[in-house]
């Protein structure tokens, strides 16, 4: 045996002293290489220039009770592999470790370990060169009683006051998911992020019920924010209207963000209620392609896919043979499209007006950048500060009432013609329009909240 290796079993009982945490049960195994810990709502933010990570552990299994908010500065971000051979991105920490009478630097991964049988795992570049593992034995250097873990996390138990609100998304680095989170939590309420991907449900007249990942059940909560990604719509609104079911506040329902996902239909509903859009066409057969383009002003004119976003999918064609051609690549795809005049004076810029709760809080024109004619920002397009007239505020709150959408990114242009509506948003992004502005805009999702629960300032 090597002299002053700490001998541990395959089971044993450490502290991590910077998080808080007195006290929690490990599983060693000296098989994975990395250590990890049970994490929730993880939410990445910046400190001081660092990026740093602010998560909630409950550090006792079975116990939802007890629970310790911790922080820690991010060290990295990395791909795992799971022993079932799930592979996902997490966060990486460093921190104390305190086990037996010796403490020194671990890195752990964070990640959702309900479905486990322990809160923690230490991996062997942790223990390498400082302890040895005897597989046989269990809690070599001790255990505390029941009596003195609830001695050890009296003060854990206290809830945060205010509601408790579920970010429902796909990303919880993401700019607009962290600033929500955080503003949510500046205004004193629990705020958990729901990982779409994560949720399952359970259909029933009596009692639905939606679990997360190791069997928890997602109930209690006063509301939810829906920011659900184009691409996972059909199981994220199912989620949603999931929550409606249970009684839960959604800030967009599920109806609302299903029909401002369908640019057909949501452009037939904006015209019904009276919001002008630029000349549209759709068509089902390439044969009737020339007519099409006819029915739009003839060229230039803007190609779009039905399900395209962030600029993407949206085609300019400058003369009629580029438009045929690239309305029949399109329909050879199977693809469906519309067809839009293209407001040349408009000069590659559109307005930007967010809508909260029927008031418009924030407005950014956004100009395209050199040789591209799509204002977003996710294109390459800048923002700045803009006054819209009356009239585009106008339009823009009668669009988000038309879609029946509490918070919605409406884009307007300016057309010889007067204000246009391009498109609404029911999951526009914060990050432009608050850089722009620096409105908090995610406070003000959370007034929304707070108004229908009748709490004021």
């Amino acid at each position: 045996m090597k002299q002053g290796k700490i001998i541990l079993g395959s089971e044993e009982w450490c502290s991590l002293p910077e998080l808080g945490i007195p006290a929690i049960k490990a599983r060693v195994d000296s098989g994975a290489k990395t250590s990890a810990l049970h994490a929730v709502n993880i939410a990445p933010f910046i400190k001081e220039g660092e990026d740093w990570v602010r998560f909630d552990i409950n550090p006792i299994q079975k116990n939802e009770k007890t629970i310790i908010h911790c922080e820690s500065k991010l060290i990295d971000k990395r791909i795992v592999k799971s022993s079932s051979g799930y592979r996902e991105q997490r966060y990486v920490i460093q921190t104390m470790l305190e086990i037996g009478n010796e403490i020194w630097p671990i890195e752990m991964t964070l990640t959702n370990r309900d479905s486990m049988g322990f809160r923690m795992l230490l991996g062997r570049e942790a223990m390498s060169g400082r302890t040895m593992v005897d597989p046989e034995e269990k809690y070599v250097l001790g255990q505390p009683s029941v009596e003195s873990l609830k001695e050890l996390y009296k003060n854990a138990s206290a809830r945060r006051t205010g509601l408790k609100i579920g970010l429902l998304a796909s990303n919880p680095s993401l700019y607009s998911n962290r600033r929500i989170m955080e503003a949510g939590e500046a205004r004193g309420h629990e705020m958990h992020f729901l990982n779409i991907k994560e949720c399952y449900m359970k259909l029933d007249a009596d009692k639905p019920e939606i679990h997360y990942r190791g069997g928890k059940v997602l109930d209690n909560f006063d509301a939810v924010i829906p920011r659900i990604r184009p691409s996972i719509t059909f199981y994220g609104c199912a989620l949603t209207r999931q929550f409606e079911a249970m009684k839960v506040f959604c800030l967009n329902s599920a109806k609302a963000i299903t029909q401002s996902r369908d640019k057909l239909y949501s452009l037939q509903l904006l015209l019904h209620h009276g919001v002008d859009i630029p000349t549209t066409g759709f068509a089902n057969s390439p044969l009737d392609t020339d007519d099409l383009i006819k029915m739009v002003g003839g060229t230039p004119l803007i190609v779009k896919l039905l399900e395209g976003t962030q600029g993407k999918g949206v085609v300019l064609a400058e003369t009629k043979k580029a438009a045929e051609s690239v309305i029949n690549a399109f329909k050879s795809l199977n693809a469906n499209i519309l067809v839009q005049e293209f407001i040349k004076e408009a000069n590659g810029k559109d307005l930007r007006l967010f809508v909260v709760d029927g008031k418009v809080v924030a407005a950014i024109q956004r100009e395209a950048a050199a040789g591209e004619f799509r204002a977003n920002i996710h294109m390459g397009g800048t923002a700045s500060i803009i006054k819209p007239t009356a009239e585009e505020k106008k339009i823009a709150i009668k669009a988000a009432k038309a879609m029946d959408l509490k918070v919605a990114g409406v884009d307007i242009i300016r057309s010889s013609k007067g204000p246009l509506l391009l498109e609404v948003n029911s999951s526009p992004g914060l990050e432009g329009i608050e850089g722009a502005t620096n409105k908090d805009i995610a406070g003000e999702m959370i007034k929304a909240i707070e108004k229908n629960f009748k709490i004021h300032e």
